[in-house]
C-alpha cells in the first residue's frame, strides 16, 4: 500500500512516456494498414483494383507491426505487473487479436499464390476481418485501461471476458474502427492512382462525418468519466480539441484533393485520441473498477531502477537506427501505385 503513495521516479515516467510513444507509432502506422484492409472491398471493382489497394501497404505492413512487438516487449521489461495482469484478464481478447493478425499476414502472402477467384476471395475476407477485428479490439482495450476493469488485491483479475465489453469500451472500439478506416482512406488517396484513388477520396469525405460523431461521443464520455474521478487535470483541453478539429477538416480536404493534408489530419486525430487516453490513465497503468485502492500504478508495477537504466541506454542507441531504417523504406516506396499499363505504373510489391 505504501507504493501507491509514492510519486513516480524520473525513469518510471520516462518509460511510461516511451511506451506511450511506441503505441502511438503503432496506431499511426498500423492504423492506415488496418484501414486499407477494411476498405479493399469498398474501393475495388475487380481484382486489379484490389491488387492496387493492397500493394500500397505491401512493402511496409510487416515493418509497421514491429511497433506492436516493441511496445509489448517494453511493457514486459519496464512494467511486468502491468503486462502480467493485462495478459491474465485480456487473454481471450488478445488471443482473438493474435489470430486476426496471423490470418491477415497470411492473406498478404497467400492470395496471389493461386490463380483462382475463390481462393483470392477467401484471403480477401481474411484481410478484411484480420484488419477490422484488431482495429475494434485495440480501442476496446485502451478504453478498458482508462475506465476500469475488475482487478482486485495483489493485481488479481476477478472478472470475465464480458467485463471487457461494457458500453464505454464498445464506443471506444467503434471510435478506433472508424478512425482507422478513415486513416486508410486518406492513405489510399495519397498512395493509389486512378479509380482506387478517386473512390478512396470520395469514401474519406463520406466517412469523416460519421467518424467525427463517434470520436466526439467517445472523448466526451472520457472527459465526463475523468471529471467523476477528479482526474481531468492532466489532459490539456487543447489536445482533444485539436484532434477533433483535424478530424472535422478531413471532408473538405478530401473533396479539395489535398490528400497529403487529409492524411496528416487523420494522423493528428489518432495521436490526439490516444495521447488523451494515456494522460487520463497516468499515474496508473490499469484502473480497477472495484476500488481505486487496487489501481495498478506506474510505481507499483515498475521494474528495478537498474533494469530501467539499462533499457534507457539500449533505447537511446538503437531507436534512432530503427527510425532511420523505417524512414528509408518509406522513401524507397514513396511513389503512387497504378493499375498495370497506366502511365507511370510502378510495381510496388508482389503481394497482390
Amino acid at each position: 500500500m505504501l507504493l501507491l503513495a509514492l510519486a513516480p521516479s524520473g525513469l518510471e515516467k520516462l518509460w511510461f512516456a516511451l511506451i506511450g510513444v511506441l503505441w502511438l507509432g503503432y496506431f499511426f502506422l498500423e492504423g492506415f494498414d488496418f484501414g486499407v484492409g477494411i476498405l479493399v472491398p469498398f474501393v475495388s471493382r475487380d481484382d486489379t483494383d484490389r491488387r492496387v489497394a493492397i500493394n500500397t501497404i505491401g512493402p511496409v505492413w510487416d515493418g509497421n507491426e514491429v511497433w506492436l512487438l516493441t511496445a509489448g516487449g517494453a511493457t514486459f521489461a519496464a512494467f511486468p505487473l502491468w503486462y502480467a495482469t493485462v495478459f491474465s484478464g485480456f487473454y481471450l481478447a488478445l488471443l482473438v487479436v493474435l489470430a486476426a493478425l496471423i490470418f491477415r499476414g497470411m492473406a498478404f502472402e497467400m492470395r496471389h499464390r493461386r490463380d483462382d477467384d475463390a481462393w483470392r476471395r477467401w484471403w480477401d475476407r481474411a484481410l478484411f476481418w484480420g484488419s477490422a477485428v484488431p482495429a475494434l479490439l485495440w480501442g476496446v482495450a485502451f478504453a478498458d485501461f482508462v475506465h476500469g476493469v475488475p482487478v482486485g488485491a495483489n493485481a488479481t483479475w476477478t472478472g470475465t471476458f464480458f467485463d471487457l465489453v461494457k458500453p464505454y469500451a464498445l464506443v471506444g472500439g467503434l471510435a478506433t474502427l472508424t478512425l482507422f478506416a478513415l486513416h486508410g482512406a486518406t492513405y489510399l488517396g495519397l498512395k493509389a492512382e486512378g479509380d482506387v484513388r478517386e473512390r478512396a477520396s470520395a469514401l474519406a469525405a463520406r466517412l469523416a462525418p460519421l467518424t467525427f460523431v463517434v470520436v466526439t461521443a467517445f472523448l466526451t464520455w472520457t472527459y465526463l468519466s475523468a471529471r467523476s474521478m477528479h482526474h481531468e487535470g492532466l489532459v490539456p483541453p487543447l489536445l482533444p480539441i485539436l484532434g477533433l478539429g483535424a478530424l472535422a477538416a478531413v471532408t473538405w480536404l478530401a473533396r479539395e484533393r489535398l490528400e497529403g493534408w487529409a492524411f496528416v489530419a487523420t494522423a493528428v486525430s489518432i495521436v490526439a485520441l490516444f495521447t488523451t487516453l494515456l494522460l487520463n490513465l497516468y499515474p496508473n497503468v490499469l484502473v480497477s473498477s472495484i476500488s481505486p485502492a487496487y489501481n495498478i500504478t506506474i510505481v507499483g508495477s515498475a521494474s528495478h531502477p537498474y533494469t530501467l537504466t539499462v533499457m534507457s541506454w539500449v533505447a537511446l542507441i538503437f531507436t534512432p537506427l530503427v527510425l532511420a531504417y523505417q524512414s528509408w523504406s518509406y522513401w524507397i516506396f514513396r511513389r503512387r501505385v497504378h493499375r498495370p499499363g497506366e502511365a507511370g505504373a510502378t510495381h510496388a510489391s508482389p503481394v497482390g
